[in-house]
């Protein structure tokens, strides 16, 4: 009788999949550990998954608590560690926010996301863009500029989509997956596209379809919504 022989790398890799939920658990970062102290406010019952994302200037950015940040989330204030900010904090994440695997939450002046905010897998939001002023110079090495961005409370982020400088998105709005949003969006809205548009939105009494606007009515035009908000 033949005897079995099972090739080492079988054997390891039974091992190595046995282990790594375990390290996984060890390495996640919370309230009280060196890491999560880094931070400038860690909120009791949060956790940032491991491995982590790319991440620097933890001293200007916010967790509420009970917040759960998905592994491979990069999360970062400013263009480098060490840098003093005008601003802090320079992101707030709100209580009870779930930030999707692979996210990118990239802020050098303020962005402001609210309580029970959930977003899907490959999200990025930023409040800073590229300058486009001289056509002589690469684009990548102009002067940028910021303007802030908030996202209300109780709104959910589809996966993939793109929060782009200025993005001013009311409470309890759908941002649907892939879509691109840089305007003013009213409480209550669905969102999708690119450019993202408002298509349907509730008056308080029912859901109307915003058939009116499209790519060339941005949604900060929208009846009623204050560009100053």
């Amino acid at each position: 009788m033949t005897k079995l022989r099972i090739p080492l790398s079988m054997w390891l890799g039974a091992g190595y999949r046995r282990l790594m939920p375990w390290l996984e658990r060890q390495a996640i970062i919370g309230p009280n550990s060196r890491q999560g102290k880094r931070f400038g406010q860690f909120g009791e019952g949060s956790a940032i998954g491991w491995p982590t994302g790319a991440g620097f200037g933890e001293e200007w950015i916010w967790i509420g608590e009970e917040t759960m940040v998905g592994a491979h989330v990069t999360l970062s204030a400013g263009m480098g560690p060490g840098q003093e900010m005008l601003s802090n904090p320079v992101v707030r994440i709100g209580d009870r926010c779930l930030i999707g695997r692979g996210s990118s939450v990239i802020g050098h002046w303020s962005i402001d996301i609210g309580d029970d905010v959930f977003t899907g897998m490959n999200v990025y939001i930023t409040d800073q863009n590229h300058g486009y002023e001289n056509l002589d110079e690469p684009i990548g090495t102009q002067l940028p500029s910021e303007k802030l961005v908030v996202i209300g409370a109780g709104s959910w982020i589809g996966s993939g989509a793109v929060i782009l400088p200025g993005a001013q998105i009311g409470a309890h709005v759908v941002v649907g997956a892939n879509a691109v949003v840089g305007g003013i969006i009213p409480d209550n809205s669905v969102v999708v596209g690119v450019p993202g548009r408002v298509v349907r939105r509730h008056d308080g009494e029912s859901w109307q379809r915003e058939h009116r606007f499209n790519a060339e009515n941005p949604v900060s035009e929208i009846e009623g919504v204050d560009d100053d908000r």
